[in-house]
């Protein structure tokens, strides 16, 4: 499934409907092909048409826990959720934009709605029963079963009174505010607080006329004069949270004046919901949190010290709502957005009965991919002496992890651009070459057998590719050769190699330079320990090959034949014995130095161009192929004179044939005989 994650502070938030999502005005061809779209096929939705046409203003979670409203605007409506079904019970479209609402009984028969137009609607199981009016613009409704009466609480220093079970107004509940923004009503003993718009907290007995109590709670948080926005009782009934404008909230004791804490969201906007969250099992309440919303962040922090737990940011859209599911950790945000947002955190709670298959997928996330950091960067500690922070060990900016450390991606951009200037040009010049060769070839057709970047692994695994086909195919020497290697598998049968240059995942390790792989360096040294010995080897044999053999041209004649056609019989006696001793193409092949795909020719080599075919070699003499089979070298004998040459190749000949050089050739030895007459022969 697709989920994205992310984890600020640490903790792991999944949003589990950050899939692709289909408009509903798309034609039914176009959604046909979504069908096609791997993307669109592992998305994971909450619940199914979990969205509105614009926005989503209100979510609320029925008393026995099976269903769900949420209202939107443009068109103004209302839909409900059916949990055990995973799908939208119905809709209801109003006249005016929905303000709130509340649930009046255990499940989804009866609701009641305020709305912008002055009116609350009232609806049954089957639609709408009931519509009035009230006499100033609601801000807030509230509902209190125990009486069942309907609050309603706006722009007037009043609160309307409506008793359901009578069917009539009340006395409305004088408050000394000039407005009230919201109200809470807490369910262990009933006492009505009213957030009004002077920053006065006012707390009303329903049972009393007039209120119990009043504290001007914006300015002991430190916020005189600001109005307060938000107000909430937690389970308890001992503890009331407050927001105001300015993005404040402030935590008190009913028993206490002055707030327990004061959170600050640091956004300067004001604060539109408070909630109250305590971990399943939490018997001493240690673990207890606050989730509390701004139009831009929404924030959980402890109740008792006000750190910061962890933060949930939606991407799209203001936050108008937030509906926590209670003793979970799923979150629904309602924001100025088409699709209603959830968010599954499991650190905070297991995740609700309806969706518990979110627990096995955030497992399986967990053990597929480590943690997301968006802001941060990971860097060894050789980065960091690139990057000039390394003075930064040890303090709060840099945090320890693994073999490296996490830095603020913002610092690490702009220390990025101090110690390399011209990085972007650099960059911007790449770019450029790399389209102009992009077309040249479009222009000029060009075979490549091997690619410009790491061309000898590319030669390995086309060797490999084909030994393995070949060995697939049957062939029985690549066969051998693969039980030689142990690379044949338990079966006795070869399977093809999968081709690595035409995989687009390692495409780049082919084209971009870099990718180079750097045979020198001491990580290659250390993986493959006898690269720098083959190296050297083939190097020495080169060297070798190009001092004791000359390259045969296409003619059959040797590269250093400057042959004048002589006939003189003595000069074919003289270099009878050196063709003789000359090895035969067979032999050449069995010491890996007759043929050479990589040779070039003489009449090649003279125009420039590399030999087509294979290179063929011949020893120059008998001495040099003697040489070449011990791996030595002539090149210092044949600098000595030739009175210490003819010493070295006497006693390197032994005493056994002393007229016999080690070079092949014949010593020629001219004695002179006495004539009778005692002169010497001229």
């Amino acid at each position: 499934m697709s989920m994205k994650v992310s984890a600020p502070d640490g903790v792991k938030v999944y949003n589990v409907s950050s899939s692709k999502n289909v408009p509903q005005w798309l034609s039914e061809s176009k959604k046909r092909e979504q069908k096609k779209n791997e993307e669109f096929r592992r998305r994971l939705e909450l619940l199914q048409d979990f969205r509105f046409n614009a926005a989503c203003q209100r979510i609320k979670i029925s008393p026995d826990q099976q269903y769900i409203f949420a209202s939107g605007y443009h068109p103004p409506q209302v839909k409900v959720y059916d949990l055990a079904n995973f799908s939208m019970k119905f809709e209801r479209h109003l006249d005016s934009e929905i303000v709130d609402f509340q649930i009046l009984t255990e499940d989804y028969s009866k609701a009641a709605f305020l709305c912008a137009d002055r009116s609350v609607c009232l609806h049954a199981r089957f639609g709408s029963y009931y519509k009035l009016r009230v006499p100033r613009f609601g801000r807030d409704i509230a509902y209190a079963p125990f009486m069942a009466e309907l609050l309603v609480a706006g722009s007037a220093p009043e609160v309307y009174r409506i008793n359901m079970e009578e069917g009539r107004f009340m006395t409305p509940l004088a408050c000394k505010s000039p407005a009230v923004n919201a109200t809470g009503l807490s369910p262990v003993h009933g006492l009505f607080a009213c957030a009004g718009e002077d920053g006065v907290l006012e707390c009303f007995d329903l049972r009393m006329k007039s209120a119990a109590g009043a504290l001007d709670a914006a300015t002991n948080c430190g916020a005189p004069g600001q109005e307060l926005t938000a107000v909430r009782f937690d389970d308890a009934g001992l503890q009331v949270a407050v927001g105001t404008r300015n993005g404040l909230v402030g935590v008190y004791d009913l028993r206490s004046q002055r707030p327990v804490v004061v959170k600050d969201h640091m956004y300067g906007s004001k604060i539109v919901d408070i909630k109250f969250h305590a971990s399943p099992g939490d018997a001493g309440g240690n673990s207890r949190r606050i989730v509390s919303s701004d139009r831009h962040i929404c924030k959980i922090w402890d109740i008792n010290t006000g750190e910061g737990y962890t933060s949930i940011e939606p991407t799209e859209g203001d936050i108008n709502d937030v509906c926590l599911w209670p003793n979970s950790g799923l979150l629904m945000v309602g924001c100025d957005a088409s699709v209603i947002q959830g968010y599954f955190i499991p650190s905070l709670g297991p995740a609700p009965k309806w969706c518990s298959h979110l627990e096995g997928l955030t497992e399986e996330m967990e053990e597929a991919a480590p943690s997301v950091y968006d802001d941060y960067r990971f860097v060894t500690k050789n980065d960091l002496v690139k990057l000039g922070l390394d003075h930064l060990m040890g303090t709060s900016l840099l945090r320890a992890y693994m073999h490296g450390f996490f830095v603020d991606n913002r610092l690490y951009n702009k220390a990025k651009s101090l110690t390399e200037p011209f990085a972007y040009e650099t960059y911007r010049q790449q770019r450029i070459a790399k389209k102009l060769e992009e077309e040249r070839e479009s222009r000029i057709s060009m075979v490549k057998k091997l690619p410009k970047v790491n061309a000898r692994m590319a030669a390995k695994l086309m060797a490999q590719e084909a030994e393995a086909a070949a060995a697939a195919a049957g062939d029985p020497a690549a066969i051998a050769a693969l039980k030689k290697k142990g690379a044949l598998p338990q079966n006795g049968e070869a399977a093809p190699v999968p081709n690595i240059m035409a995989d687009k995942r390692f495409g780049a390790m082919f084209e971009d330079a870099d990718f180079v792989v750097d045979e020198n360096a001491e990580e290659y040294r250390a993986l493959h320990p006898n690269a720098g010995h083959r190296a050297k080897a083939k190097t020495e044999e080169e060297r070798l090959l190009q001092e004791h053999f000359e390259q045969v041209s296409e003619d059959g004649q040797g590269s250093s034949g400057d042959s004048s056609g002589g006939d003189d019989d003595d000069d074919s006696m003289d270099e009878a014995p050196a063709r003789a001793e000359r090895p035969s193409k067979k032999q050449h092949k069995k010491d890996g130095l007759g043929v050479s795909n990589g040779g070039v020719s003489k009449a090649a080599a003279q125009q420039g161009k590399p030999s087509k075919g294979p290179a063929m070699y011949a020893a120059k003499d008998a001495a040099s192929l003697q040489a070449f089979k011990k791996r030595e070298s002539r090149a210092d004998t044949l600098e000595l004179p030739l009175a210490e040459r003819v010493g070295r190749d006497r006693s390197a000949a032994g005493s056994s044939n002393p007229g016999t050089r080690l070079g092949g050739s014949r010593e020629i030895k001219f004695v002179p005989h006495m004539a009778p007459d005692g002169v010497r022969g001229r």
